[in-house]
């Protein structure tokens, strides 16, 4: 009886020992992973046949203006998109309220950039990272793409949209330094477990619809 209870509470113990390591064992995999597609500027430029640039929506100011972290990654994607890297821009992101819009001012900051709005897309339902993946693939028809944010978050993007058979890239948009990046380094590491989940079952997003290819016209997606 004693040598079962020992070997139940041993199978408990490795249980638990498992749970406990596989959160990092999945960030170590995701990571290096990735890390196998993250390019610079330049290294992505000379690429052929991307559809797009995918820039990652984050916080806006209430007056509208990108934050530090959002502005460096749409100077980053506008480098990109004027050295050639890929015809157009998808600017993905939170627009599910009236008084909170991401992806507007995003295409408010290329526009006033230079950059054609005809060449701008906005991802309007892009409510999570792993969501602006899936609608990459089935909205906007994305096949080969250049991923843009900062170096942290990369990871898992590339990540996600990889499983869902996108072609994808990575460029950083860590041009300056940013506050609260211990927070967002321990939220990362969750999000990527969870997002780990995902990409094996799947989910559907908050929302489709219907089809806008991203060789269109982006002023398809206007609101």
């Amino acid at each position: 009886m004693k040598r079962r209870i020992k070997r139940i509470t041993a199978i408990l113990l490795c249980l638990i020992i498992l749970g406990a390591a596989s959160p990092f064992a999945i960030n170590a995999f995701v990571r290096n992973y990735s890390s196998k597609y993250f390019l610079t500027p330049d290294e992505s430029a000379a690429l052929s046949g991307v559809d797009c640039i995918l820039v990652l929506g984050c916080l806006v100011n209430a007056d509208g203006t990108p934050s530090d972290m959002l502005e460096d990654r749409l100077l980053t994607g506008l480098e990109l998109y004027k050295i050639g890297a890929a015809p157009k821009i998808i600017m993905s992101g939170d627009h599910g309220r009236t008084e909170y819009d991401e992806v507007n001012a995003m295409k408010k900051f290329a526009i006033d950039s230079l950059i054609p709005p005809e060449d701008v897309f906005m991802d309007h339902a892009g409510f999570s990272t792993y969501e602006s993946m899936y609608r990459a693939k089935e909205i906007f028809g994305v096949e080969k793409m250049i991923i843009v944010t900062q170096n942290f978050h990369l990871y898992r993007a590339v990540y996600i949209a990889r499983m869902f058979g996108i072609e994808a890239y990575g460029v950083s948009a860590d041009i300056r330094s940013y506050k609260y990046m211990d927070y967002n380094q321990s939220r990362e590491f969750l999000a990527i477990v969870k997002d780990f989940v995902f990409t094996i079952f799947k989910p559907k997003p908050t929302y489709l619809g219907e089809a806008i290819p991203v060789s269109g016209n982006g002023n398809l997606t206007n609101d």
